[in-house]
């Protein structure tokens, strides 16, 4: 008890400089721990394994990797990415997977029903800035779904927050039936973090008691199964040494995190969930002491909720641990109230100031900071094809008879329309995207998309309801 105090202030007076230097010990310490210790990803990196990877460098440690035993057909692998990690006070208290694919599904419940799992804790949602990032695993609302060998079905959900979506779920292989809960926190931006810490503690609090007595893991997944899983586990890592009275002089975050990422590549992805972790605790370590008139470790009640204005705050204000992200600009998936809100009074349950932001201003947060060897970990929206216009000289380049009702799209041919030929521009095809069709004129200084003098090129041509009339050019007698 006389730590806590000495430890919030400890907490409370580090700066964000301070942090960024510790998050970067903590990326070159962890490439130094996967030389020293031999850490290799073999299993996950096997041809017919790879396949089963959401993210092709995020790929669970050997020595931890979840091993599937459970034979549902003569085609199951032992494999998925996913990895144990150890708790404060049981040997395998978590485990960390990436979201289920489409093909790793049965997968997912074979891993649930082998390890009797009574508590999930999603931290993403299934589709995020317009990309998928988690197969749905579950069914709808008093419905059932199949999912290989298991049968999921779903009793119903609730919703205590606008952040979270609880669903009590039943799961039956070979006439047996087990029971478990799912929390889906939706207001946690693929490598961000939340707006405020209190949500997150109230998400833990619930997982904690829907776990009770039950020894089986928790099962804590977001997209890949790395950053914000490792942050949820940090936190409640942290929360179980403060139950099972365990917190010592020597306590330091850092550690924690390297613990972490001993067994799960890439745990607490970025210097921002890193900070977030600091926020978090102090949240934690806070709430503690306001009830330690009872019994402190016991039973600790849940956190009450804050409400923070989301609002750009100056680096140099006093109060340090502000708000500073307006999600709506970064994360357009999580749809708060746009009416205002009261600022927080509590200035320790906001998230840490980011570096670099200006105040009142709109742009993009800081360049995040990756542990997976400068390759990018998730993939990026391809840009559309450039306008024909900007690819071609003004000069046109005609090296292809085609007809003329030829439609775009369509691969050039040398059939004539009524014995007559139209010369089209040659077109490369687009490398950058398939998904865009561009249509705009060759010819510069045109202000029509079908110039007179372009006899209708790269116009989108209707299929012709009857006979037509030859162009005026071909009526002029040459003399």
């Amino acid at each position: 008890m006389e730590l806590l105090p000495s430890l919030l202030s400890t907490l409370k007076s580090v700066d964000p400089d301070t942090l960024d230097q510790e998050y970067n010990m903590v990326r070159s310490q962890t490439a130094q721990l996967k030389k020293d210790l031999g850490l290799t990803s073999e299993a996950g990196a096997l041809k017919e394994n790879i396949k089963k990877n959401r993210y092709k460098d995020i790929l669970p440690y050997d020595h931890s990797r979840v091993v599937l035993s459970l034979p549902t057909s003569e085609s199951d692998s032992d494999y998925i990415n996913a990895s144990f990690i150890k708790g404060a006070s049981a040997a395998c208290r978590y485990i960390a997977a990436q979201a289920p694919l489409s093909s790793t599904v049965s997968d997912f419940w074979r891993l649930i029903w082998q390890h009797n799992v009574k508590v999930i804790v999603m931290a993403c949602r299934e589709v995020e800035m317009g990309k998928k990032k988690c197969e749905c695993y579950w069914a709808a609302v008093q419905q059932s779904a199949a999912f290989g060998p298991f049968t999921v079905y779903s009793q119903g959900e609730t919703r205590p927050s606008e952040d979270l979506v609880v669903r009590n779920l039943t799961v039956t292989y070979q006439q047996d039936s087990r029971s478990l809960v799912q929390y889906q926190f939706l207001s946690w931006p693929d490598h961000d973090v939340p707006y405020e810490a209190a949500g997150v503690l109230d998400l833990l609090q619930r997982a904690r008691s829907s776990q009770g007595a039950h020894t089986s893991p928790l099962l804590v997944h977001c997209s890949a199964g790395c950053g914000r899983t490792g942050v949820i586990c940090a936190l409640d890592y942290i929360y179980d040494l403060l139950v099972t009275q365990q917190i010592s002089a020597d306590f330091s975050i850092m550690k924690v995190v390297l613990e972490l990422r001993r067994q799960r590549p890439s745990a607490v992805q970025t210097k921002e969930q890193y900070q977030f972790i600091f926020t978090a605790v102090i949240c934690l370590l806070q709430r503690v002491l306001q009830t330690s008139s009872g019994p402190l470790y016991s039973n600790l009640p849940e956190l009450p909720r804050k409400t923070v204005k989301k609002t750009r705050t100056p680096a140099s204000s006093s109060n340090r641990l502000s708000l500073q992200t307006d999600m709506s600009d970064t994360y357009a998936v999580v749809n708060k109230p746009k009416h205002p809100q009261p600022p927080s009074t509590s200035p320790a349950c906001s998230v840490v100031n980011k570096p670099g932001a200006s105040t009142g201003s709109r742009s993009l947060p800081s360049a995040h900071h990756y542990d997976n060897d400068g390759a990018p970990v998730y993939s990026t929206v391809r840009p559309r094809a450039k306008l024909l216009s900007q690819q071609h000289s003004a000069t046109p380049i005609y090296d292809t008879a085609t007809p003329a009702n030829h439609r775009p799209g369509e691969r050039p041919t040398s059939l004539a329309v009524n014995g007559e030929y139209h010369l089209m521009p040659a077109v490369p095809s687009p490398t950058t995207d398939d998904d865009y069709e561009d249509f705009s004129s060759s010819v510069t200084g045109t202000t029509s998309l079908c110039s007179p003098g372009g006899i209708g090129f790269n116009c989108r041509v209707q299929k012709p309801r009857g006979p037509r009339d030859p162009p005026a050019e071909w009526d002029r007698l040459e003399r």
